[in-house]
């Protein structure tokens, strides 16, 4: 088994994103494609969407949901650059703007605030009125971070940390953990930070899957399991936490590891089959899904097949 464990995202990937490796110059080889939890939940939600982000890569949408989130959690991440005493709301909502700065010119993110006024169109009744209403609220979510923890009073080990670990089939597990605390007796807290609202009990198992997958790679790697998994939700100020077992997290394994294997068999023939559900509103891809009318565009065995995933050979046909 091994395992590396980085304090720095890598430039060519993005937070839990599973990704063809590239070629080892020293092996000449691919590395195996890898399982974060976002994929590995993609796939138990819709195969097909699945194969829509990870082998196509298909183009999405950008939400001005999902770019607030990733403006709050830059500004947490860079908080804990301060020295403890300078963790206060006020340095904290200082540090907006300039990591607003380093997200604004990426594509697509000036879009979101262009509001069509031809024709009469109303405007979404859910958009912001300006750039600046919508860093407010940003700044409400980060306010409200500090009603829910002291950063004051905590150090982290590593934040927005890459973490991953092969397994012994060859299955290489990856994903980005928002922070990673070390108690003094060696004790672990995994801490994920959210900008929505608590789920309802019902779906505290989902949400937790993602905690239970930096729990077994953090156990792989260093042979700690991790005293408590925390979901700060920044939405309503509430929080999750969660205190896995060694057995747990062995049973979590043999479920990533089924998942895994289904996916490798879906890769191999190219049958990703889509499943309906409510998600379904929120996908970028129902253009393309059978399940709305729409035809998926030829699997594309080539390019899976030069990635490192093991295919069906291609047949020409007249």
């Amino acid at each position: 088994m091994t395992a590396i464990l980085h304090t720095e995202p890598a430039a060519e990937v993005t937070a839990d994103e599973v990704s063809a490796e590239t070629v080892d110059d020293a092996a000449t080889a691919p590395r195996r494609p890898s399982l974060s939890p976002s994929r590995a939940a993609d796939f138990k939600t819709c195969p097909l969407l699945y194969r829509f982000r990870t082998i196509d890569r298909l183009p999405e949408r950008k939400s001005l949901a999902a770019v607030r989130g990733t403006l709050v959690h830059s500004v947490l991440e860079r908080l804990y650059d301060l020295p403890p005493a300078g963790r206060t709301v006020e340095a904290a909502q200082e540090l907006i703007e300039p990591a607003w700065a380093d997200l604004r010119d990426e594509p697509g993110i000036a879009d979101l605030f262009q509001v069509a006024q031809d024709d009469g169109a109303e405007t979404d009744p859910n958009a912001p009125e300006s750039v600046e209403a919508w860093l407010a609220s940003a700044g409400k979510l980060v306010e409200k971070y500090f009603a829910l923890e002291d950063p004051t009073r905590i150090q982290p080990e590593g934040r927005e940390q890459l973490v991953e670990v092969t397994l012994p089939d060859g299955l290489l597990l990856r994903g980005y953990v928002d922070r990673v605390d070390v108690a003094p007796n060696g004790a672990l807290r995994v801490v994920d930070y959210k900008t929505g609202s608590m789920p309802r009990e019902a779906f505290e198992a989902k949400a937790l899957f993602q905690m239970k997958f930096y729990a077994l790679v953090l156990w792989r790697t260093r042979g700690v399991v991790a005293a408590q998994l925390k979901l700060i939700y920044l939405g309503d100020g509430d929080t999750l936490t969660y205190a896995p077992d060694e057995a747990e997290l062995v049973r979590f394994e043999r479920t990533l590891l089924a998942i895994w294997a289904a996916i490798e068999r879906a890769v191999s023939t190219g049958d990703f089959r889509p499943n309906k559900t409510r998600l379904c509103g929120w996908c970028d891809h129902q253009a393309v899904c059978p399940e709305w009318g729409g035809t998926p565009p030829p699997f594309p065995a080539e390019a899976a097949a030069a990635a490192g995933w093991q295919t069906l050979p291609i047949v020409e046909r007249d």
